[in-house]
């Protein structure tokens, strides 16, 4: 099925550098100066003032000749900056100050072993490097030299600091530089993603890209704002207070911290590592309104022993994306929230820029937009898309298929790697690798990645599903699980279904013999033969996962074949 959008289309903008629509809006003159950021972890506060000033300080930094006291960074240069830091307020600062001299970056991952940022410089390439304090010593293994590596906060003797270079354009009366043109082209960052298949790679995005995302997101709130009344903050500035615990360096953070957040007043409260104790700590001190969150975090959070008592009474909204979440996991948080009356969720993907769906409000549109449990919306403004099957066609509805997206956020490319951006931009279309299906309401249901999807007696199995099956177990055995496909199907490269999962305090009593035994049969009564467990089942004590939420089935398949073949050799 071939579907549009059934929001109206963002309003058509010059092309222009990001910077404009985010800072110099005819709106925003009428804003206070209100509390833009606090840094949990130094208790740092900066109002929006603050923080504009310090931008367009940051950019005459690095932008203004060396003569002049700058550094000089040109994008006819080739200057690419790389940034690899904990989350901070100066990450957002140093992010737009790049944007105003249209100077890309590349978002370096703050968890990244010395194999895994080895192989991230050499795809992203950059030029410069600002680090934090405690990432310094990774930075130096990238090959830059030192003088081409600063800190991005906190003091090194040697290492010149982004807040140093902010001091001495004021100390020195450095002139401003100008906010330098930028097409929708232009490239403005670069992020790393998998993909469909295979190794990182480094996704090329535009300021366009930019710009059609927040004007998408502005054309939402803009429809909501018909339906619903203004959202009453009971907080000391009578805003929002948003706390955001996921990686700037990854795109739901990048958008919600970086961007989305100058899209009307609102605080957010960064915690610069993910640390339960002082997340459950934040939410009453700082009156947090809205959380964003990943799938894992919530897991986490719902499974934590102070989730039963902490003080929530503050949260109104949360956000959740990322990942795939079940359904069960966002009712035990639902219920645990009871002021809250959804929770935001969507999909998207990095070559997407940032949401290609949202679940809508209830009487949206006129009521024309439904949001069903289970779903990932429908389609945000500007966003078309295909459900095909394999052959190419186009699937018919609520049939499954791959979803291919077009629109503004369409990425550039894939930096390096022309093979890899024929293959995922095909005319236009975004070929995404995940399946979905289409219901006659235009609403979205997620089923699996494609790469995930195994084929069993030439019949399609999602992981997916069978993973929500468990979890749906009335005893509530088990508070996590996995499916993955191994060894064992009925030619050499067939895989077959085997979960791992995590037992929950009932589970744990019951013992794992017993456990598996009935979950085994709960399997076989509600699904078809050929989805059963017959790879058998694990018991792990953690399902592991990236730092940004993604399930690491690898990890466990790789495990467990090496020990099938250690018992084969025996």
């Amino acid at each position: 099925m071939h579907h549009k959008s059934l929001f109206p289309d963002p309003p058509k903008v010059p092309e222009s550098n990001v910077h404009h629509l985010l800072f110099n809006r005819p709106d925003q003159k009428e804003w206070p100066d209100y509390t833009l950021f606090v840094n949990v972890a130094t208790g740092q506060r900066r109002s929006f003032k603050e923080f504009v000033e310090r931008v367009r300080d940051g950019a005459t930094a690095l932008g203004a000749d060396v003569a002049q006291g700058g550094l000089g960074i040109r994008p006819e240069n080739g200057e690419v900056v790389g940034i690899l830091s904990e989350n901070c307020l100066d990450y957002v600062a140093l992010i737009h100050s790049l944007l105003v001299i249209t100077v890309p970056f590349a978002l370096l991952s703050s968890y990244s072993t010395p194999h895994e940022f080895k192989h991230a410089s050499s795809l992203a390439q950059p030029t410069r490097i600002f680090a934090s304090p405690s990432l310094l010593t990774l930075a130096l293994t990238s090959g830059l030299p030192v003088d081409r590596i600063y800190l991005l906060e906190g003091e090194n003797k040697g290492y010149t600091s982004y807040n140093q270079l902010v001091s001495s354009v004021r100390t020195n009366g450095i002139p401003r530089v100008p906010v330098r043109h930028a097409t929708k082209d232009t490239l403005a960052y670069m992020v790393f993603s998998s993909g469909t298949s295979g190794l990182p790679k480094v996704v090329m995005l535009s300021h366009g890209n930019i710009t059609h995302a927040a004007l998408g997101i502005m054309v939402v709130g803009m429809e909501v704002g018909k339906v619903t009344a203004p959202p009453v903050w009971n907080t000391p500035e009578g805003i929002r207070v948003s706390l955001n615990v996921v990686p700037v360096y990854h795109t739901l953070g990048l958008y919600i911290s970086i961007f989305y957040h100058f899209l009307s007043p609102s605080t957010m409260v960064m915690l610069p590592k993910w640390n339960p104790e002082v997340f459950f700590d934040s939410i009453p001190k700082y009156q947090i309104t809205n959380l964003i969150l990943v799938p894992s975090l919530v897991h986490q959070i719902v499974h934590h022993p102070r989730f039963k008592t902490a003080d929530l009474s503050s949260l109104q909204e949360i956000g959740c994306g990322a990942a795939y979440l079940p359904p069960q996991l966002a009712d035990q948080l639902r219920v645990r929230v009871p002021a809250m009356k959804r929770i935001t969720v969507g999909y998207g993907l990095s070559e997407f820029t940032m949401g290609a769906t949202i679940r809508p409000v209830s009487g949206v549109l006129n009521g024309r937009a439904k949001d069903k449990h289970g779903s990932v919306g429908i389609l945000l403004p500007g966003v078309e898309a295909r459900i095909v099957r394999p052959d190419g066609s186009l699937a018919g509805p609520n049939e499954v298929g791959e979803i291919l997206l077009r629109g503004g956020t369409a990425a550039l490319g894939y930096k390096g790697n022309d093979k890899a951006t024929r293959e995922t931009f095909v005319d236009g279309w975004v070929h995404t690798g995940d399946q979905m299906r289409i219901d006659e309401d235009g609403v979205l249901f997620f089923e699996d990645r494609t790469k995930d999807t195994l084929k069993i007696s030439g019949m399609q199995v999602s992981p997916v599903e069978i993973e929500d099956t468990l979890l749906a177990h009335p005893g509530k055995l088990i508070i996590d699980v996995t499916v993955a496909g191994v060894t064992g199907g009925r030619t050499s490269d067939e895989r077959i279904p085997r979960a791992w999962v995590v037992l929950s305090p009932a589970g744990a009593a019951l013992g794992e013999k017993v456990v598996v035994a009935r979950l085994d049969v709960w399997v076989q009564e509600r699904l078809s033969r050929y989805k059963w467990l017959r790879g058998g089942m694990g018991i792990v004590e953690a399902i592991p996962k990236s730092p940004t939420g993604k399930v690491l089935r690898r990890v466990l398949v790789e495990q467990y074949e090496k020990e099938v073949n250690a018992k084969a050799k025996l």
